[in-house]
């Protein structure tokens, strides 16, 4: 898989605006230096939904939507990583490197020569579509209509060991480029092919709907198998795509639900039926980044299996891979099919009226949880109700916060008749940083000798609200201005304080004085992944009374009064101990310490 370095990231960001990012897609009113509109992530009447072009990054203060361009892009666009971080480049001019895992470097012509070799075997397949009597047949006797066949771009690959590889001959220049796009493979004698003969063929597409793969159905009914994919590729990860999901994009501005199936047929049989929200995994059981991918496109999800054994056995993959991603809001459900029936099948004879009647009745997520787990469970003993309750706990303790895993717990107490506590840090350091931070987010005050530090900017005053921390003054100013850390040198006597926040406002000096030149976006993306990450980006967006230059006494101000703080802990550090043993009792060391900083803090 390729990467993308760091150092590109910052500097992509670095010449990238916001505004222009945000503005393209939401409206945007000027309010003051920042810029307001209703929240693109959830439903409000009033704006709360501000862009930072200081800053560089949005914040939603009704939802706790936030992040830089890219983040946004991500979100907004429902497009992946490299796919924002492409369209941001194009924007400023830059091309995207990309290294491999193992730090080789690939350029980005390669990724462009086999999009183009995908793409002119794709032409060549749907060329040879109407030369084919059996495929046409094929397509006739499942009754998919030439719309759908143009719609979906299915092609034919000829009955020859290398029709392809001879047509792209003469504009491949280097012929590697094939097997890297996973069309041809090589037998044991060195002998060269093409991956797919005699097949209809289904093109995969990605999120920008480019080709980066197919799949392949075989017409003889004595051919196996009966679909063959392409393999793994610099493009494609079987594991992270979802055939028509493009298709889904282009029907929908704003898709509602998804309906996961198991072929390529039943994805186009929905369609061809005004069902224009399915998709399709790829030959693979459901993971976690289908999961993830789909929730990140639609609320709700729905997924379609055979109701026999081996369905039930799909369906429960997917449950253990779709739990830990049940963010509030998001709904999943699982619809299992009559025996020898499937959606292609089944909406035939049923009609769209029919299917939708069944996706209404399919069985929520919490539903088909208990009753696969309740399989061969004796809940009318205890012994029974305590396995119920050991079996599910620990998966229940794995669903994000919120009302979906409060519901799971409540109906697993109900079950099991037991109670008990998820096995987890409810008060994890997230929510004490979110707590202490949340209570201050309207009236931000700094408790230094030169001067309030914060003051409320995007919500009402509350005159009686608790003062700010020093510690989280210095975070706060350095979110403002990272190069304030500059003026600082390391080692840091206060990093010893035994208060909240100490050991974060270090890491963010650390991460200043590597990265000198680090914009308040990108350092917020840099501690994006800790717990305390939603609580910073509230506080980024706070802004100050007093004019920048004076941003910089603030800080030291601070910082020295957490150094008072630390000597003054160890103070009391050491009399304790004295206490405890007696002054005979502590070393020459201790001694001295003590007598210095009763010196010190008493001048």
């Amino acid at each position: 898989m390729p990467m993308i370095p760091n150092t590109f990231i910052d500097e992509l960001l670095a010449r990238t605006d916001i505004v222009d990012v945000v503005e393209s897609r939401v409206p945007l009113q000027r309010a003051g230096r920042e810029f307001r509109a209703r929240c693109p992530f959830h439903d409000e009447r009033s704006p709360s939904f501000w862009v930072s072009p200081t800053k560089q990054f949005y914040h939603c203060f009704g939802c706790g939507a936030h992040g830089s361009a890219i983040k946004f892009l991500m979100e907004y666009d429902r497009t992946e990583f490299v796919d924002a971080v492409e369209d941001l480049a194009g924007r400023v001019g830059l091309k995207v490197p990309y290294e491999q895992r193992g730090g080789r470097a690939q350029g980005e012509r390669d990724f462009a020569d086999l999009y183009e070799v995908l793409d002119a075997a794709n032409r060549f397949f749907q060329s040879h579509l109407p030369k084919s009597d059996k495929a046409r047949a094929y397509l006739e006797r499942r009754r998919i209509d030439p719309a759908m066949v143009e719609r979906f771009g299915l092609g034919f690959a000829p009955d020859s060991w290398d029709a392809l590889k001879q047509a792209l001959a003469s504009r491949v220049q280097n012929t590697k480029l094939l097997d890297q796009a996973g069309l041809t493979s090589s037998n044991d004698q060195g002998r060269n092919y093409d991956k797919f003969r005699d097949r209809l063929m289904f093109p995969i597409h990605d999120r920008r709907n480019r080709v980066i793969a197919f799949g392949g159905r075989v017409l003889d009914p004595e051919g196996t198998p009966k679909y063959l994919n392409s393999p793994e590729t610099p493009l494609f990860q079987k594991g992270r795509e979802l055939y028509a999901l493009n298709q889904v994009r282009l029907a929908h501005s704003k898709i509602t639900r998804l309906i996961v199936v198991e072929g390529y047929v039943d994805v186009i049989a929905l369609f061809q039926f005004g069902i224009t929200q399915a998709v399709a995994t790829l030959g693979t059981a459901t993971t976690r980044d289908h999961a993830e991918l789909l929730f990140r496109n639609a609320a709700d999800v729905y997924f379609c299996f055979d109701g026999d054994r081996a369905g039930r056995s799909a369906a429960w993959r997917a449950v253990e891979n779709v739990l830990p991603r049940m963010r509030e809001g998001r709904q999943a459900h699982f619809l299992f099919l009559p025996d020898g029936e499937d959606p292609d099948t089944l909406i035939r004879q049923e009609g769209s009226q029919g299917f939708e009647d069944r996706l209404k009745a399919a069985q929520p997520l919490s539903e088909f949880f208990f009753a696969h787990q309740e399989i061969e469970t004796d809940l009318g003993t205890a012994d029974g109700r305590a396995r119920l309750a050991e079996k599910c706990k620990s998966m229940i303790a794995g669903i994000p916060e919120g009302a979906f895993r409060d519901r799971m717990q409540e109906m697993l107490v109900e079950k099991s008749t037991i109670r008990w506590n998820l096995p987890m840090a409810l008060g994890s350091v997230r929510d004490k940083a979110e707590a202490m931070l949340d209570e201050r987010v309207a009236a931000l005050r700094g408790q230094s000798t030169v001067a309030p530090v914060l003051a409320p900017v995007r919500r009402r005053v509350d005159a009686n609200a608790p003062k700010i921390s020093l510690v989280r003054a210095a975070i706060a100013l350095l979110l403002q201005k990272p190069q304030l850390a500059l003026a600082i040198d390391p080692p840091y006597l206060f990093s010893e304080l035994r208060q909240p926040g100490v050991q974060l406002l270090v890491d963010m000096l650390g991460i200043v004085r590597v990265r000198p030149e680090i914009t308040s976006a990108l350092l917020l993306e840099a501690l994006s992944d800790r717990d305390e990450s939603d609580a910073l980006h509230k506080l980024a967006m706070m802004a100050f009374p007093a004019a920048p230059e004076h941003w910089q006494a603030e800080f030291n101000d601070a910082l020295s009064n957490l150094d008072r703080q630390t000597r003054t802990q160890r103070l009391n550090d050491l009399m304790k101990r004295q206490s405890e043993v007696g002054l005979s009792g502590m070393s020459d060391a201790e001694k001295a310490e003590l007598r210095e900083l009763h010196r010190g803090i008493g001048r």
